[in-house]
């Protein structure tokens, strides 16, 4: 037998040659190859599904989260459209430009009101003696009211019909700031109802709002029907649901934050549309996520998340707590005011508690200057007992 030489099979009319092949034996190291498999896998679940908890975090790097996001792709910039580059540039120029400076810088209470203050007496032992660092603004959807008060006579503006979870809410909100901005003293703006009263002197609340730089509005995530469950994919591309955020609709903001408001047409336009009770099956209140989604979009280290107006939902209702006269006691008002913790608990099954502490120029403070939801019939109680729960 000789070696090296071709060897041929006839295949019809087709040659076919063959030489001689020497191959060494392959070893497959089966092993390395699933171990490769098994990290391919593991890196592209953990881009794909990203850890959902701090704890799970921790399972792939000791140092948490942000470890794994310095190492991870970046998500792909979303480009803007012609609408959000034009109110982006806005809103950079007015958080961007140095505050209105004023000589004497005063509060703008604003009252979002049916009718008449029943807590007007209470609220003129408040102002008394402050004149001048204060103003007072009337929203009365209603009807006209009738004011017991010097502070409120001819202090309401033009208003109109007010529906409860339907944006006619935050029209009148904004036609409150509107009416506020025009005096360029006002530096600060805070919402309230006329079930409101405040819960210290007007000496403490002006210091407490004019010295610091940011606003109280509240804000959080809720993955739960309340929450993300009224969420429409037509507020797309410019609100994701990622960044749809709820809150009390009672705000207190500085002057800057005012501005930004009144100048916002895109944002607002996307909740008058499709944020509404029963559209596409969905109760979408305007009030309680306008608000706390556009600064969660626009600034959001510029808010505290949390509202300085005190209220009790803890009887899980669709309305707060109401407090009656039997209700009003001293230390009712002293529990109220001891608070230095903002909750919000998530509307789903899990009703997950959210705590975060209530800091005030990076200091632990009192969340709330001002309470609700207090009933007419409180008024005499509240008016005995004003002199000592006011006193820090």
């Amino acid at each position: 037998m000789k070696t090296g030489q071709p060897w041929r099979i006839n295949m019809g009319d087709i040659p076919i040659f063959s030489g001689a092949r020497h191959r060494p034996a392959l070893k497959r190291p089966l092993w390395i190859i699933v171990l490769v498999s098994l990290v391919s896998i593991f890196v592209i679940c953990a881009f794909l599904y990203p850890p959902q908890s701090s704890a799970a975090c921790y399972i792939f790097s000791s140092r948490g989260c942000k470890a794994i996001s310095d190492w991870l792709p970046p998500a792909p910039a979303r480009e803007y459209n012609d609408d959000e580059i034009a109110s982006r540039v806005v809103i950079k120029e007015i958080l961007s430009a140095p505050p209105v400076q004023s000589k004497n810088p005063k509060l703008a209470f604003m009252f979002l009101t049916p009718s008449a203050v029943p807590f007007e007496k209470l609220w003129d032992k408040f102002f008394h003696g402050h004149e001048g660092k204060f103003s007072v603004y009337v929203h009365a959807s209603k009807e006209k009211a009738v004011h017991l008060s010097r502070y409120f006579a001819n202090r309401e503006i033009r208003s109109d019909q007010v529906i409860w979870g339907k944006i006619s809410m935050v029209d009148a909100e904004r036609r409150l700031l509107a009416n506020a901005l025009q005096d360029p003293d006002n530096q600060h703006f805070v919402l309230l109802s006329q079930s409101c009263v405040p819960l210290y002197t007007f000496d403490y609340i002006y210091d407490y709002l004019l010295n610091t730089n940011i606003s109280y509005v509240d804000c959080f995530e809720d993955p739960g029907p309340h929450g993300n469950g009224r969420y429409s994919e037509h507020m797309l591309p410019e609100i994701e649901m990622k960044d749809f955020r709820k809150g009390a609709q009672w705000f207190s903001v500085k002057r800057q934050h005012a501005v930004i408001i009144m100048a916002d047409n895109l944002y607002y336009t996307k909740f008058r549309d499709y944020c509404k009770p029963g559209l596409e099956g969905r109760n979408c209140i305007a009030d309680e996520h306008y608000l706390p989604t556009f600064f969660n979009i626009i600034d959001p280290g510029g808010i505290a998340n949390w509202s300085v107006t005190h209220v009790d939902w803890s009887e899980r209702k669709w309305h707060p707590k109401l407090y009656r006269a039997g209700d009003i006691s001293y230390e009712l008002l002293r529990n109220i005011t001891s608070i230095d913790v903002s909750v919000h608990v998530t509307s789903d099954a899990k009703k997950v508690v959210q705590r975060w502490p209530c800091l005030w120029n990076g200091q632990q403070r009192p969340c709330y200057l001002f309470a609700r939801k207090f009933h007419p019939e409180s008024l005499s109680n509240l008016l005995h007992l004003f002199a000592n729960y006011t006193t820090v």
